[in-house]
């Protein structure tokens, strides 16, 4: 019995000083049953805000074992064919599980941004229960409130001008003493840009009164023949997009948003639409690659100094726009022109990478700028590749974007595979070198939030949940979203907040697919903040400084025509375009279009035959096949598709078709 005594004591020994270790120290050897029930003392353990799975992070928000790879796994390199690895090693590491809607969220993100680790208390109380029908209801009103508070403003002291100056409660146009000042008279026509910007947001806000006045006072005192230059794109998305979205709800037979219609309305808005489009035409002209110039002058064409240089996005993002109008007037010319531009672009991408850049010399093809990523000077090219298949069912455009989206996702998604498990950092977007998918930079912009919400179209719902929630951390830890944030300093790099829209625009997405709460509460963070630090005298001042939250004297159209009509949707749920039945597409200034199958009949398929295409030079011109990408269901629940499915689904039986049926959900 005696050497039993001893042993029992030399393992009560022993369980006491590893007692002693973990509390004193945290640290210790395991014994053999810890295995299985692993502690974490010295590790801030999250849990999701509304799903049972925890993330173990260590003081710098990074999981992973010790000995791992130092620094952000942002800062290494794409792993090439990390998708097939994954696959391969699938025996090896359990597949990814699908998160409950709203996982990897701002507790994740909000410890990976350096802040303090905020656990369960925190976001599961504020987060994961229901929001109630009452307070939906209240704040769908402040989104309208916040509408019609900047709308009525304008038009007291700033209309027939394009915008508000808000503080001081006047107007502004163009700026007729500095030519180079292009942050204002890129934008600014001499049109009334904000009146025009607004018309569909009146509509579906379902003020049918204002929304007759307002296109009635658009017809009696708008016009396009200005002494003004302005740039192709801004004058595409802004005024072309929303004149053609405004004519499409006057002569909508079903008027889904109450009386829409004008008395003895001659389709003036759709032949606005046109004015406009052909003093837009000059821009085409004299090009050696069918790329536009930047700008032109809307009563004398290109002006005669003109910068031959052009970002992506201004030039690949007009087809939307200058499609509808083709279709809709059975002229060719605009959509050919604009699709022109689309495939000259493309044809241009890295024959390594498949990548862009952001920067092209309309005369010689040139890459002037390098950087490759989903921010400023590339965003809506993406975004209008997907959307004009959606709107006009050329697969030729499905094609592109598929080929477009593997590339992104080789050699700008860095960060682990899956957002919940596995080593690494959650996933992050970066900007890298088109040519060698190496990193360029280590910064964001704001730009970038409007990513989610296209993978929300597509299906990819994990990844957009994921990477949404970086971007609302960075809003929570500011009220605002700086224009550019740095990852890697955890800190703004550009300060400035201009009431931009695409968080608010992701969030309405994630909350049509999902139905998760959390998404609702995203939104009220948004409007509150909005409230608090933005609301002047008379109307939403631009944030010169998110931390200091000093302001600038600008209330740009987008706040009207985007930042509000999102937070309005996202909290109205019996709105006409959740309940008409008809489906319904955003531009990308939040201009809303019904697709339907006369948008998809074109009358002039010869023009762009798949089959025998050369470019410029006569060279043939080489098309991407389509590619498999992890396609989840379209259903608005994220979490129904078995986890055997997401990396198997192949294209041409489930995802074309998962395109149009995911329009309804918008």
């Amino acid at each position: 019995m005696q050497w039993r005594a001893l042993v029992l004591g030399l393992v009560l020994l022993r369980l006491g000083l590893h007692g002693v270790l973990w509390l004193v120290f945290g640290l210790g050897p395991s014994m053999g049953f810890y295995q299985r029930f692993p502690l974490s003392f010295g590790f801030q353990r999250l849990r999701a805000p509304d799903g049972p799975e925890s993330l173990a992070l260590g003081p710098a928000g990074r999981p992973g074992p010790p000995g791992g790879p130092s620094g952000p796994s942002w800062l290494q390199p794409p792993v090439p064919g990390a998708a097939a690895a994954a696959a391969a090693a699938a025996g090896r590491r359990r597949a990814p599980r699908r998160p409950e809607p709203g996982v990897c969220g701002p507790a994740h993100w909000g410890y990976v941004l350096g802040g303090r680790g905020r656990g369960r208390d925190e976001y599961e109380k504020r987060y994961s229960g229901a929001f109630p029908p009452q307070l939906r209801a209240q704040m769908r009103d402040l989104a309208r409130g916040m509408f019609v508070f900047g709308y009525d403003n304008y038009m007291a002291h700033a209309f027939p001008q394009d915008e508000l100056n808000p503080i001081h409660c006047r107007g502004r146009g163009p700026d007729r003493g500095d030519p180079s000042n292009l942050n204002i008279n890129d934008v600014l026509g001499n049109y009334s840009l904000t009146l025009v910007d607004a018309l569909d947001t009146l509509a579906i806000m379902g003020n049918s009164s204002e929304f007759q006045k307002a296109v009635k006072l658009v017809i009696d005192t708008v016009s396009f023949d200005k002494d003004s230059t302005v740039q192709v794109f801004e004058a595409t998305i802004r005024v072309l997009g929303s004149l053609l979205s405004a004519h499409r709800i006057i002569t909508d037979s079903k008027q889904p948003f109450g009386d829409m219609t004008i008395k003895d309305y001659d389709n003036e808005l759709l032949h606005m639409a046109h004015d406009l489009a052909v003093r837009l035409l000059p821009a085409f002209e004299n090009t050696k690659t069918g790329i536009p110039y930047p700008r032109v002058n809307l009563k004398t064409g290109v002006p005669p100094d003109s910068n031959n240089e052009t970002c992506t996005a201004g030039a690949g993002s007009l087809l939307v726009e200058f499609g509808i109008l083709s279709r809709l007037l059975g002229d060719s010319t605009f959509e050919w022109v604009a699709r022109r531009a689309v495939k000259a672009l493309w044809n241009l991408r890295s024959n390594d990478t498949g990548l862009l850049g952001n920067v092209v010399n309309i005369q010689t093809g040139r890459w002037v700028g390098k950087q490759s990523g989903l921010g400023a000077g590339l965003d809506s090219f993406y975004e209008y590749l997907l959307k004009s298949y959606i709107l006009f069912g050329e697969k030729e455009d499905l094609e592109m974007f598929n080929a477009a989206y593997r590339s992104i996702q080789n050699y700008l998604r860095r960060g682990r595979e899956a957002c919940n498990e596995g080593e690494g950092d959650p996933p992050l977007y970066v900007n890298v070198n088109m040519f060698s998918g190496q990193l360029m930079n280590t910064w964001i912009d704001s730009l970038q939030a409007f990513f989610p919400g296209l993978q929300v179209l597509i299906g990819d719902v994990e990844d957009a949940i994921c990477l949404h929630a970086f971007y609302y951390a960075i809003w929570k830890r500011y009220g605002a979203l700086p224009e550019r944030y740095n990852w890697q300093l955890q800190a703004p790099d550009v300060l400035f907040y201009p009431l931009r829209p695409e968080l608010v625009e992701s969030t309405y997405l994630l909350y049509q697919a999902t139905k998760n709460p959390f998404y609702l509460h995203v939104g009220m963070d948004i409007l509150q903040s909005l409230e608090k630090y933005t609301k002047v005298k008379c109307g939403y001042a631009t944030l010169h400084h998110v931390i200091d939250k000093s302001k600038e004297d600008r209330m740009e159209s987008f706040f009207l025509s985007e930042t509000c009509k999102y937070l309005y949707l996202l909290f109205d749920e019996e709105n006409p375009v959740h309940k008409s039945g008809t489906k319904y597409m955003f531009t990308t200034e939040g201009h809303i279009v019904s697709v339907d199958k006369h948008l998809r009949e074109s009358p002039w398929k010869e023009f762009f035959s798949e089959d025998g295409e050369q470019d410029q030079e006569g060279k043939s011109v080489h098309r991407p096949k389509s590619p498999e990408l992890k396609v989840i269901n379209s259903s608005s629940n994220c979490n129904r598709v078995p986890d055997e499915r997401r990396y198997s689904l192949p294209l041409k039986s489930v995802y074309m078709r998962q395109i149009d049926q995911m329009v309804g959900l918008i």
